[in-house]
């Protein structure tokens, strides 16, 4: 019995490890590779990222190298901690916190000790690596940033973290990827291709020499070059103007959607974030929520885009067949519904047609021709769906499906919006006439109006605004190439862009022309609540403008978007003339605009008692938009769509 049971035992085993062969030869999908070996070591030899270049051809982002100290856990041998320490500059207490990090993450596999050494501190260590078992040298490539701005645009790279690991088996411990901007956008482009060395160990997990003679080892593959679409120079000149001021720029140009200029404000150093010092540096910029540096708010911060947003309303009413351009309204300081005021207005002629509306940037009159688009159909919710697809045919109310490693939606809202918030057909258009000004539910970040601007200079289309112009042996996505059609038809822009020229023949930015260059333009301006100790409390008012130039075939577009700015011609107009002025003719004439920017700070707007979020009812930020020359007192203004909330269907 007991030899049977020995013989049964014996063919057990033998068929269970004939089976697993018979697994792993046959049915495993899973080829043998030298990473997975435990008994061969791999070295990776790290290439050179990509440079980055801007449109003009001038090196904005090169690469400098850098040593890490690398340690495999189980192969650490006893050794004088404290010299060690006093070699890396580190205290005892970060060595034993690394270490056990590093044994955690895995005692066989290597992981960075100590990154990013310098040049000094490499040749000290270098000659003393002998006494270190289990520790050695690895060379890598740093970003050496060529310039001092565009950090939004350029972004940085970092270590990669357990997630991205996960995610990505390319990448290992310690290794190196584009965490913002460009550098993240582009990162497969940019990083190259890892080489390996291959080393074959012994029993003793001893380097006894290459494996197979170095047969299996590949050499890296340095990431491409790559062209981006900013003009260093405008970028440059942008940052500049918003020093002490907080908001964004977007620059354009509209005959093939590249981004020319993408501020924001305030900014920082790019080559803070390079070497030793990156993950304090960023520490400060990510946790400083009071001027949120790393916070993109060309890209990121949605606001109501204002009095801009008449003119898509224009467009969208000559569309729909509502209005002629010779169409006249009455404009008594504001529009009133019965004997209510529903919003202010500051223009004083009446009555108005649509060029003086657009130029003077009439309240009243833009009122009339948005409830006009909404009462034209006998269902409100069809009819603002109708709107809404018009509206996003610009680009706004979603992604623009861009290159950028950041952005949000921003908001145009539908027939669906108004039927969740009040309930289906019980709203109509007095409820919602805030949208006629720009304001109410609707959001736009500065990149979309300036979107928008360029579609309207190109009368009807836009290109996909992109910040890539080429890459090294490869052609641009033609995404980026393939116009996009707006659903208003061409010959309705002509009087709307004769509207926006006049802003700066006689209306709103009469004082901002530009000798030699006819810039068509529209001026914004939002007031700026928030919530003080659970009280509203009004700010200084957001200046929004947005612009193109030439009238004819235009080269540049353009939205700016300053926080507490005063009003539209204050601060934005100003500083979007400026910015139009240096890419045309790269000189600037109106120096007396410059000196006025560059002495007048906002400081002391943001150094004012400020907590919380701006002010909400019922989840919606209450902010109301007009433009105006001088600036009139605040019971001019009035809130509509709250106000009316409870208001019968006059429908």
């Amino acid at each position: 019995m007991r030899k049977l049971l020995l013989l049964l035992t014996v063919v057990t085993v033998g068929l269970v490890f004939i089976a697993r062969l018979f697994y792993l030869q046959v049915y495993n999908n899973k080829s043998y590779s030298l990473l997975d070996d435990n008994a061969i070591r791999k070295v990776y030899d790290y290439p050179k990222r990509g440079y980055v270049y801007d449109r003009n051809g001038k090196l904005l982002v090169a690469n400098q190298p850098s040593y890490d100290v690398m340690i495999i856990p189980r192969e650490v041998e006893p050794l004088d901690t404290l010299e060690f320490c006093s070699l890396l500059k580190i205290t005892k207490e970060d060595f034993k916190k690394t270490f056990a990090k590093s044994k955690n993450y895995s005692p066989r596999l290597p992981s960075v000790f100590v990154p990013q050494l310098s040049k000094t501190d490499y040749a000290v260590l270098q000659e003393k690596m002998r006494k270190f078992k289990g520790f050695y040298i690895q060379k890598r490539f740093l970003r050496d940033y060529r310039t001092s701005i565009g950090a939004n645009v350029l972004g940085d790279i970092g270590e990669v973290n357990r997630r991205i690991i996960e995610k990505q088996p390319y990448y290992k411990m310690g290794d190196l990827i584009g965490k913002q901007g460009i550098e993240l956008s582009y990162e497969n482009t940019l990083r190259g291709v890892k080489g390996t060395k291959f080393i074959q160990k012994d029993r003793f997990n001893k380097n006894i020499g290459p494996f197979k003679e170095g047969r299996y080892d590949t050499l890296p593959k340095p990431g491409k070059d790559i062209t981006i679409t900013i003009d260093s120079a405008l970028q440059e000149y942008g940052e500049l103007l918003m020093t002490n001021k907080r908001g964004g720029i977007v620059a354009i140009d509209p005959s093939n959607g590249e981004i020319l200029a993408m501020v924001t404000g305030p900014s920082y150093n790019p080559n803070l974030l390079v070497g030793r010092e990156r993950n304090k540096n960023f520490s400060k910029l990510f946790l400083d929520s009071i001027s949120k540096p790393t916070f993109d708010r060309g890209l990121q911060a949605q606001y109501p885009p204002g009095s801009p947003f008449k003119v898509i309303n224009a467009l969208i009413a000559l569309q729909e067949g509502v209005v002629d351009t010779n169409d006249k309204v009455s404009c008594r300081m504001g529009y009133y519904y019965g004997n209510r005021r529903l919003t202010g207005c500051h223009h004083h002629k009446s009555p108005v047609d649509m060029n003086d509306g657009i130029a003077q940037s009439c309240n009243a009159y833009f009122v009339n021709v948005y409830r006009r688009i909404i009462d034209n159909y006998d269902d409100a919710g069809n009819a603002m769906n109708i709107w809404a697809n018009h509206a996003k045919s610009f680009g706004l109310g979603d992604f623009l499906n861009n290159d950028l490693s950041v952005g949000r939606p921003g908001r145009i809202p539908d027939g669906d919006y108004y039927d969740h918030a009040y309930g289906d057909n019980r709203w109509g258009s007095t409820y919602i006439v805030s949208n006629a000004i720009g304001q109410g539910e609707v959001e736009a970040t500065p990149i979309q109006l300036a979107n928008m601007a360029a579609a309207i200079g190109n009368r009807g289309y836009y290109y996909t605004p992109h910040i890539i112009k080429k890459i090294e042996g490869e052609t641009i996505d033609s995404k980026y190439t393939t116009p996009k059609y707006t659903t208003i038809d061409k010959r309705h822009f002509e009087p709307v862009v004769q509207g926006m020229f006049d802003v700066y023949n006689k209306g709103t930015a009469a004082t901002l022309r530009i000798p030699g260059i006819d810039i068509c333009g529209k001026t914004g301006t939002a007031e700026n609540f928030v919530k003080i100790d659970s009280v509203k409390t009004q700010l200084t008012d957001h200046s929004i403008f947005v612009a193109f130039a030439p009238k004819d075939n235009p080269k540049i577009a353009i939205a700016v978007f300053v926080e507490n700015g005063y009003w539209g011609s204050r601060f934005a107009g100003r500083m979007a003339s400026l910015m139009i002025e240096k890419y045309i003719k790269g000189e600037i004439t109106r120096t007396d605009m410059e000196n006025w920017i560059l002495t007048h700070s906002l400081e002391n707007e943001y150094a004012k008692p400020y907590s919380g979020e701006p002010f909400k009812i019922n989840g919606e930020t209450t902010l109301q938009v007009i433009d105006k020359v001088e600036k009139p007192q605040n019971d001019d203004l009035n809130n509509s769509i709250k106000i009316h909330a409870n208001r019968p269907n006059p429908n």
